[in-house]
């Protein structure tokens, strides 16, 4: 009897062991994180937060929206097919080439850019003077035969070129241009803040018998400045889907008019400096942000991308949610800034 006690005593550690161990299996497996990405509603922000004069801020009552982002563990990319706002997607569908820091770095950019054209056109619909000053140029791609692809990394500022600087990205391509083919180049970049240079031979410009070229693709970086002054600081928040918002508080700022009358405005879009609002990714999710935000009116993009149907503009899709999720909010289709403002000054 003895014998026996202690083997079933043994036996139930020995299961209660390798439950344990199963458990722990499982929870390990479930957590590990695998090569999609989960795309969710995320928050509606007071655009006060991010955007002042001095020591004024923006009307509290204007809302940018955000989608989540984050990389899917086992578990989550599962319990994702459960929640009707959730999108999956691959990472090299959303990244491309690109690691994680040079991705973040793209929607830095994208933000950047974004703010600029926001301040400069509503500089300019306010009637106040705006000035581009030239900071270099970002690089958003290289060329597989350039000889600086080991060197430059995406998102890399160029500022200098045989330390010259330039006043526009016209004279910096027309300088390297006018270099020798096979030439050696010493380029400057800043890379976050660090300073560094590179000295590698030029190539043939792509399509041209005798210019030389470094074989990157580039998109110049400005910055705006504005009388009164007008700063934006989003913070780790990435990507140009704010522009629009962006451009109507900074508006509002340098009117001091009252654009929202009490009411919350959200809305999402990119902006140009001619004021013209672009298509942007992820617009049902960020009606579901504005909507639990208590938002009343939410600004969609009517703008129809070569390749999308009617049915697919952010306008659309955004009608669609909110129908939805039965939403008493306001979906008001804009293709311009005036299109926006003009709205508000009805809501009186």
């Amino acid at each position: 009897m003895e014998k026996e006690r202690i083997n079933s005593k043994k036996k139930t550690v020995r299961n209660f062991l390798i439950g344990l161990i199963t458990i722990v299996i499982v929870i390990i497996g479930l957590s590990w994180p695998t090569s999609y990405y989960i795309e969710s509603p995320g928050d509606a922000n007071s655009v006060s937060q991010f955007v002042k004069s001095g020591k004024k801020a923006a009307d509290k009552n204007l809302y940018m929206v955000t989608v989540a982002e984050r990389q899917a563990s086992v578990l989550d990319y599962l319990l994702s097919f459960s929640r009707e706002f959730d999108t999956r997607i691959s990472q090299k569908n959303l990244m491309g080439n690109q690691n994680s820091a040079e991705y973040e770095q793209l929607q830095q950019w994208y933000m950047e850019t974004s703010q600029n054209n926001a301040i400069y056109y509503a500089a300019q619909k306010a009637g106040v003077s705006a000035k581009k000053m030239f900071l270099g140029v970002y690089v958003m791609g290289i060329a597989k035969n350039s000889n600086f692809k080991h060197d430059l990394k995406l998102a890399d500022v160029i500022t200098a070129v045989n330390d010259q600087k330039f006043d526009s990205t016209k004279a910096l391509m027309d300088y390297i241009q006018k270099q020798k083919i096979g030439q050696k180049i010493k380029v400057t970049v800043l890379r976050g803040n660090e300073t560094l240079s590179f000295t590698e031979k030029t190539t043939k410009l792509t399509g041209s018998d005798n210019k030389a070229a470094i074989g990157i693709q580039l998109v110049e970086r400005t910055k705006v400045i504005t009388k009164p002054e007008i700063s934006i600081n989003a913070g780790s928040i990435g990507g140009p889907s704010a522009g629009l918002m962006f451009s109507l508080a900074s508006y509002q700022l340098l009117t001091s008019k009252n654009l929202t009358h009490g009411q919350k405005i959200a809305g999402t879009g990119t902006i140009d400096d001619s004021g013209n609002v672009g298509m942007i990714g992820g617009v049902d999710k960020k009606v579901v942000a504005a909507n639990n935000a208590g938002a009343t009116v939410f600004f969609a993009p009517t703008q129809q991308l070569a390749g999308y149907k009617k049915s697919e503009t952010n306008y659309a899709v955004a009608l669609k949610t909110a129908k939805k999720i039965h939403s008493k909010m306001k979906i008001v289709p804009v293709a311009t800034f005036d299109n926006a403002l003009n709205y508000l000054k009805k809501i009186k």
